[in-house]
């Protein structure tokens, strides 16, 4: 068994528990906190169980077959089971709960981003006392999973926008990777030139590959981008405003307001707002990390790459 590793660091190394072990876990429900102090990139798996994860520190970032998520601090992702995926993990400290299919969660194969309300975070961080390895259960924390399970269901209808399309046209695929690497200075005839098309075919193709343009695109990596480095650091808005390629902090924070529905400054405010509980025990070897994970997903020597997963 492999994992698609795109960086120095990813899950590689661990011994895989048999499955027929990890089927016989007598839970329906339980955690896995991580916390690492590095990039690591899981490779493309999917599980069986649905995962809520949510990030207290650090960037991560989940990518499907069609669309690539943003997790910023203080938010959580839905990840239906069965959904191969791959996830980017940058010095973070998440928990993630894994729910049995039991739970009665919906049964659907499209990831998204939860709004984080202040009840979500205090849930998870209580339900660390319930990891999945654990080799039995008792009432208390079925009926603590349950209600948990109840109120996904109900954030699930609240989903955050925090996404970007992903490209099965090679030409566009390099686009957004040109786009994304140089969000300060970046123009139409620029990436052209870089990837080699003309300003038509890139419009005409941006467009019919992503139901999007490209000038939405770069908008929308530019405020994703500026999420993040408001999240995770102390940087001023005008800083981060023209880090990432606007000419102004009020062009910047009217375009975020109108994103995000919220200013920066307030963003910042509420993900920032409750620190992470100092009894936290992490996972914190990239090796370990990738034990339960494997254990609780499916991979194998079938597991496609990320342009495979695209059908490129």
């Amino acid at each position: 068994m492999t994992f698609a590793a795109r960086s120095a660091k990813s899950l590689t190394g661990s011994a895989n528990p048999d499955p027929a072990t990890v089927n016989a876990i007598p839970v329906s429900a339980g955690t896995y906190t991580v916390e690492l102090s590095d990039e690591v990139v899981t490779g493309w798996h999917s599980h069986d169980y649905h995962q809520v994860e949510y990030a207290f520190e650090g960037i991560a970032e989940v990518e499907t077959a069609t669309a690539r998520f943003l997790l910023p601090p203080q938010q959580a992702v839905w990840i239906p089971a069965g959904v191969e995926h791959c996830s980017t993990l940058t010095q973070v400290k998440t928990v993630s709960v894994f729910f049995d299919l039991s739970m009665g969660l919906p049964t659907e194969d499209r990831v998204r981003i939860l709004a984080a309300a202040p009840v979500m975070r205090e849930m998870i961080l209580y339900a660390r006392r319930w990891p999945v390895s654990r080799t039995s259960t008792d009432r208390t924390a079925e009926a603590f999973f349950r209600a948990l399970a109840l109120l996904v269901a109900e954030w699930l209808e609240n989903e955050t926008p925090l996404c970007l399309p992903t490209a099965s046209d090679p030409l566009v695929d390099a686009a957004m990777q040109y786009t994304r690497q140089h969000l300060a200075h970046l123009t139409m005839s620029d990436l052209c030139r870089a990837v080699g098309a003309s300003e038509r075919t890139m419009r005409r193709a941006f467009v019919a590959d992503t139901g999007m343009s490209w000038r939405q695109y770069l908008q929308e990596s530019r405020l994703l981008k500026a999420m993040a480095l408001i999240a995770e650091s102390d940087r001023g808005f005008l800083e981060i405003s023209l880090a990432v390629g606007f000419d102004s902090a009020s062009a910047f924070t009217r375009a975020f307001r109108r994103y995000a529905g919220e200013s920066p400054s307030d963003y910042r405010r509420r993900v920032r707002a409750t620190p992470v509980a100092p009894e936290w025990d992490p996972v914190s070897s990239s090796e370990e990390a990738g034990r339960v994970i494997r254990g609780w997903s499916r991979w194998g020597e079938w597991a496609p790459t990320p342009e495979e997963a695209r059908g490129r």
